[in-house]
């Protein structure tokens, strides 16, 4: 390896590198309060599973477990009745609901590229949570599946909505089964992560948004149990084509010749849908499960939305809410996250930006500027085209498979979950010979990023030797890694031992929930990560040979992937020699995949043998009760002199043809005073006028993907607002205005800060169609 040489303007950033990281480090240290900060977290005894042949030999009751992570001062425990279900029937009761959950639309790091200033500056759509509960006739059983528009669902997250929903409903929805999975859109507010490298991810820890998300979670879950009527489920399957690249084939190659041969594709291309209906054939839902990564929008992006997943969502729930806003309706369609991991909907490939070549290689490099050159394009003329063009294959396929599915869900529900110490798990390679997982770490080329967004200081994926300089900047902020978590991880070269890193809190979970639910002969498998394809592949294939073994002939078995807590990646053991991005991001070692495996076998069984009473629950997972705020603070909102929130400052034109772009600019103040108003419902509206009532009708909201909302962020406090709104051919000749609704921080001398309401409505204009 050639000696690595720095120019004057590298060793400056480097300087400044470390200063930040000393800076961030010595802040968190103060101000994260380590001593009783952990609740109940009981340790983590090693998790040694029996040989395979004994696999789930033990437990507890997986059934009446009640979440009891938390000794926080709950309200008492007042359980809601059960409204009565109608029993004779054949099929399940289905409840659907869905809530706002967006969170902040400024002041907030956008999550999952990790890019220091992708701040979130304005909303193109909102973020729901989609909920679907499902209960046998006689109601003895039921379990309940959660997608949500976020980049993933943290442990917090779902540590804070199990106790909710405890409050409420007592042990009717529980951790065994309750599915929190996150779409995994890149384009969602972060800061609602309690372990330290998503900390500082997000830049802070923000209540308003996490607050927001739990607060939506569960108004969508209680959606859904008020909801609930009797009904029928359908599953098909399909391949859809024109959406998805393997952003790491040089990877995938690594894996068995003769297991390749077996698929056409370095991608999983299936998509499994779910119809569900009532007993008079009245459509009720769709749960919709297909691999892609939702980053068509790209890092440059600074408008919160949910991604090509979330737009084919948003075209169907309008086909079938015809006549409500977007968001509005009783019909609710989730296209959930799968084994997406190593999946790009970025289908013109990798291309160098500066020379136009193909930087398809093993270290996505180009010859000239290295990784931050290569970089992957969609099929669109920009970004937002490339979603809707990905999202619009997606959703169309869907709909065909919606329309001709026949094949009827029948059985019962069943649920099987286990917290695991992940960091210390004995897997069984055979009969006679184990290896073991690794306490977290991240790899070199986990810096690198990927094709779909490259990461800083030009690492490079595929790197499989650590550099002096690197290792000792870690050593001398963070301290150097032991030899047993760098013997563990080989041959990962180790850049952050988070693992072994406590302060100012676990920078990595250690303890992971698996988890499992079956609805007949379909077994939804929440996955607490990225699985890439050929791992998601491996397990599925396990999960179904485990339940043909014990009399579960021909279930299907779908990944859900992002659920419950975040743990980065999982490759094969064949990739992760490799070390591209992906396995770098394979937090617990080499032996990852096969430790879910088996582990997920275990739940599997238990299903099957009727055994999941005798699981073991393993150590509670902590819960942080003082995490840091948002760097960013809280400043009190200014109007210009002679001004006032919502004045108009750059009018709209007085008329505009079909095709053109309606745009006005308000005085505004910082959007995220309105996540404190669980009220909020939009920023911006579009309304026509009817001459024959004299009132004006709302056509569009800020859910809708006509409209744009940007927020421009001055000095002092001062801020302006503008409103897009791209006017479709669809839309009627006619009058047309644009609303703003705000919120306004004001804080007077001595006295509290205030959170005050405020509009502004834009001149009315004429829309023409020539």
């Amino acid at each position: 390896m050639a000696k690595r040489t720095f120019s004057t303007l590298e060793a400056f950033l480097i300087f400044l590198l470390v200063m930040m990281t000393a800076v961030t480090v010595a802040l968190l240290s103060l101000l994260f309060i380590t001593s009783g900060t952990i609740e109940n977290h009981k340790s983590g005894s090693p998790v040694t599973q029996s040989p395979p042949a004994t696999l789930g030999s033990t437990a507890t009751q997986g059934s009446t477990l009640t979440h009891s992570s938390t000794a926080t001062q709950t309200p008492p425990l007042t359980s809601t009745p059960e409204p009565p279900l109608f029993q004779n029937f054949s099929g399940y009761h289905i409840g659907v609901g869905r809530a706002d959950c967006t969170g902040q639309v400024s002041d907030i790091n956008l999550m999952g590229f990790s890019k220091m200033g992708q701040n979130a500056r304005g909303i193109l759509t909102r973020l729901y949570s989609r909920a679907f509960v499902l209960a046998e006739p006689d109601g003895s059983n039921r379990v309940v599946f959660v997608s949500i528009d976020i980049g993933m669902v943290s442990q917090r997250l779902r540590l804070e909505v199990l106790k909710r929903l405890q409050n409420k409903y007592g042990s009717l929805y529980r951790r065994d089964n309750v599915i929190l999975s996150g779409s995994h859109t890149h384009s969602g507010p972060g800061g609602y992560f309690q372990y330290t490298v998503f900390v500082i991810a997000s830049e802070g820890f923000s209540n308003r948004t996490f607050e927001y998300m739990v607060t939506g979670i569960v108004k969508s879950i209680e959606m859904a149990h008020q909801n609930m009527k009797p009904g029928k489920i359908f599953i098909n399957k399909g391949n859809v084509e024109g959406t998805q690249i393997n952003r790491s084939p040089s990877s995938y190659l690594q894996n068995p010749p003769s297991e390749r041969a077996r698929y056409s594709s370095n991608t999983d291309k299936e998509m499994v849908i779910l119809k569900m209906v009532d007993l008079n054939g009245v459509d009720l839902g769709l749960i919709s499960w297909f691999a892609i990564h939702p980053v068509s929008m790209n890092n440059t992006n600074h408008l919160v939305n949910s991604d090509n997943m979330g737009y084919a969502s948003y075209l169907f729930e309008q086909e079938k809410n015809k006549g409500y806003l977007p968001g509005q309706g009783p019909y609710v369609a989730a296209f959930a996250s799968s084994n997406l991991g190593d999946v790009s909907p970025n289908i013109l490939g990798p291309h160098c930006v500066n020379t136009g070549d193909s930087c398809d290689n093993a270290n996505s490099s180009c010859p000239i500027g290295g990784s931050s050159m290569c970089v992957a394009s969609g099929p669109g003329h920009d970004m937002l085209n490339s979603t809707q063009i990905i999202g619009g294959i997606i959703y169309q396929r869907a709909k065909e498979l919606y329309a001709s599915t026949s094949q009827e869900v029948t059985g019962p529900l069943a649920a099987a979950h286990q917290w695991v110490n992940m960091s210390n798990v004995t897997v069984w390679l055979n009969s006679t010979h184990t290896a073991k997982t690794c306490k977290p770490a991240l790899g070199y080329s986990f810096a690198a990023g990927t094709i779909d967004g490259f990461g800083s200081f030009n690492f490079t994926q595929g790197t499989t030797v650590g550099d002096p300089f690197w290792d000792t900047l870690r050593d001398q902020l963070l301290g150097k890694p032991s030899e047993e978590i760098k013997n563990c991880h080989k041959p990962k070269p180790i850049l952050l031992h988070t693992g072994e890193l406590i302060k100012p809190h676990p920078w990595h979970p250690e303890i992971v929930d698996v988890q499992m639910i079956t609805v007949g002969s379909l077994a939804i498998v929440a996955i607490p990560g990225e699985f890439t394809t050929m791992s998601g592949r491996r397990l599925r294939e396990a999960v179904q040979a485990e339940f043909a073994t014990h009399g579960m002939q021909n279930m299907t078995a779908v990944i859900s992937g992002l659920c419950n807590v975040y743990t980065h990646y999982i490759t094969t053991f064949e990739e992760y020699q490799a070390q591209r991005y992906e396995a770098a991001s394979t937090i617990y070692g080499p032996h990852t995949l096969s430790a879910y495996i088996q582990l997920f076998r275990a739940l599997a069984k238990a299903i099957a043998t009727d055994t999941v009473a005798n699981l073991n629950s393993g150590p509670e997972p902590p819960y942080f009760k003082q995490l840091i705020a948002s760097l960013i603070p809280n400043i009190v909102d200014r109007a210009p002199l002679g001004r006032n929130f919502g004045d108009v400052l750059q009018p709209v034109k007085s008329t505009y043809r079909v095709g053109e772009v309606a745009e006005v600019t308000f005085v505004g103040a910082n959007p995220k005073n309105s996540a404190e108003n669980q009220t909020h419902q939009t920023f911006l509206t579009v309304e026509k006028y009817e001459a024959a009532s004299a009132t004006w009708r709302l056509v569009h909201n800020d859910a809708s993907w006509e409209t744009r909302f940007y927020w421009h962020k001055g000095l002092l406090g001062h801020s302006n607002a503008t409103m897009q709104w791209h006017i479709p051919e669809s839309a009627q000749p006619g009058i047309y205005r644009m609303r703003y609704f705000g919120h306004n921080r004001k804080q007077d001398f001595l006295k509290p800060a205030v959170i005050l309401p405020f509009e502004g409505t834009s001149s009315a204009f004429e829309v023409v169609t020539s």
